[in-house]
C-alpha cells in the first residue's frame, strides 16, 4: 500500500513543480485525486490569492459524484482556516472525498496538524509523512521564511573542472554549454530574486532575466550589491525597467545625490551599514531581504559575494555546473574567494547530493540546511 501511496504522491509533487515562482509568497502545493485505482481529478496552486490545489483538483472532476469516497494525495497540509480563500478542509468534506494522504504537515507551528486533525475528526481517514522529504525540500524557501524571517539562499556556479569561474584575463563566456545555461534560466524562473555582486555586473553585463517560457511580468527581481554605488547606467540592469525590477544595495554613507541619481532611473536603493573593509555585511543584507519580503533568492556571483556567503554560512543550497576544460593558473578567478575554512573538519558539508549529466557538462546539486528543523511544532 506504501509504494502506491508513494506512486501518487510523485503525481502529486509534479504537479506542484508547476507552481515553482508562481505562487509566491504561497508555496507551490500540488493534488491528485484517485477513484478506483484511476486518477480522475488534479490540480495545483497557480497563483496567490487564487484557488488551492485541492480546490483545483476537485474542480477539474466534471462529474462530481465521482469525488464520494474518493481518496485525494496533496502534498502539503490543506489549510484549515479562512486567509484569500476559505479552507480547503470544508471543500474536501463537501465533496465527500473520504481519504486524505498528506506529504508533509503545514511548517507553520501554529497551524500545524490542525487540517489533518479537523479532517480525522469529521470521519475522514488522513495518512501524513508520503514521500514527506521530497513535500518538505518542495517548500522549504516557504518554510524556511515562515520560520526565520529569512530568504533561502541558493548558490549557483559555472565552472571549469579545476574550479575556476574566469581566466586570468576575466574572460568567461562561456564556460559551461547551452543546456547548463539553460538549466540555470530555470533556477532564475523559479526564483523571487537574482543577486550579484559589482564586479559581475562589470565584466559579465548580464540582463539577469529568464528566458525560457518566462514572460517578462514572471521575470524575477534582479539585485545587485554595489557598496561605494559606482556603477554607472551603462549596463543592462539599469535599461530595461519595468520589465524586470533592479534593486542596488549600497552602503548607508553614499552621497545623497548619487542616491537620487538612481532613484530618478527608477533603480531602487537601499542602504546599509559596511564593514571595516568597506563591503556590505551579508547578515543585515539577509535580513532585509526578508524584510522585503524575498522567500528565494538565486546568488549567481560573483566568487566573493559567493565567498562572503559561504564564510557565514547564510547559504541553503548549491547547484555547481562543471565543464570539462581546464583553466588553472594562480591569477584566474575562483569560483568561491572569501577568506575560507582553516580546517577541513570545519567545512560545511552538502547532503543528499544528486549529479546530473547536461550533455558533457555535470550539475552537482545538494542541500545544506537542516530543513527538518523548520518543522519543530508538527502536531499530528
Amino acid at each position: 500500500m506504501n509504494n502506491i501511496h508513494k506512486f501518487y504522491m510523485k503525481k502529486a509533487i509534479k504537479l506542484a513543480k508547476k507552481a515553482l515562482g508562481h505562487v509566491s509568497p504561497n508555496p507551490p502545493v500540488g493534488a491528485v485525486i484517485v477513484k478506483n485505482g484511476n486518477i480522475i481529478g488534479e490540480g495545483y496552486h497557480k497563483k496567490s490569492g487564487e484557488a488551492h490545489a485541492e480546490v483545483n483538483a476537485i474542480n477539474s472532476v466534471s462529474d462530481k459524484s465521482l469525488l464520494k469516497n474518493a481518496t485525494l494525495y496533496v502534498t502539503l497540509e490543506p489549510c484549515n482556516h479562512f486567509g484569500k480563500t476559505p479552507p480547503c478542509t470544508e471543500a474536501l468534506l463537501e465533496a465527500g472525498i473520504k481519504k486524505v494522504v498528506i506529504g508533509t504537515l503545514d511548517p507553520n507551528k501554529d497551524v500545524a496538524g490542525g487540517g489533518a486533525e479537523y479532517l480525522s475528526s469529521r470521519g475522514v481517514n488522513v495518512i501524513s509523512g508520503i514521500c514527506q522529504e521530497k513535500c518538505r525540500y518542495l517548500i522549504a524557501p516557504f518554510s524556511k521564511y515562515k520560520k526565520t524571517g529569512l530568504p533561502w539562499v541558493t548558490l549557483k556556479v559555472a565552472s571549469s573542472i579545476d574550479g575556476k569561474t574566469a581566466t586570468r584575463t576575466g574572460e568567461s563566456r562561456w564556460i559551461t554549454n547551452e543546456k547548463s545555461r539553460e538549466y540555470g534560466h530555470y533556477l532564475r524562473g523559479i526564483s523571487d530574486a537574482i543577486m550579484v555582486g559589482k564586479n559581475t555586473v562589470i565584466s559579465d553585463d548580464p540582463s539577469l532575466t529568464c528566458r525560457i517560457d518566462c514572460p517578462a511580468t514572471k521575470n524575477p527581481v534582479r539585485i545587485v550589491l554595489d557598496s561605494n554605488l559606482s556603477l554607472d547606467f551603462s549596463y543592462k540592469i539599469f535599461n530595461d525597467m519595468p520589465s524586470n525590477k533592479t534593486i542596488v544595495f549600497t552602503g548607508s554613507t553614499v552621497d545623497n545625490e548619487k542616491v537620487e541619481s538612481f532613484v530618478r532611473k527608477g533603480i531602487d536603493i537601499v542602504q546599509l551599514d559596511t564593514d571595516d573593509s568597506g563591503r556590505l555585511k551579508v547578515e543585515d543584507l539577509m535580513k532585509k531581504l526578508g524584510e522585503m519580503g524575498f522567500q528565494r533568492v538565486l546568488v549567481e556571483g560573483g566568487s566573493n559575494l559567493i565567498g562572503s556567503i559561504t564564510d557565514k554560512l547564510l547559504f541553503d543550497e548549491c547547484f555547481f555546473f562543471i565543464a570539462p576544460i581546464l583553466i588553472g593558473g594562480v591569477m584566474s578567478l575562483p569560483s568561491i574567494s572569501g577568506v575560507g575554512i582553516g580546517n577541513i573538519s570545519n567545512a560545511p558539508r552538502l547532503r543528499d547530493v544528486r549529479t546530473k549529466k547536461l550533455g558533457d557538462n555535470i550539475l552537482i546539486h545538494g542541500i545544506y540546511s537542516d530543513i527538518d528543523e523548520y518543522w519543530n511544532g508538527e502536531k499530528f
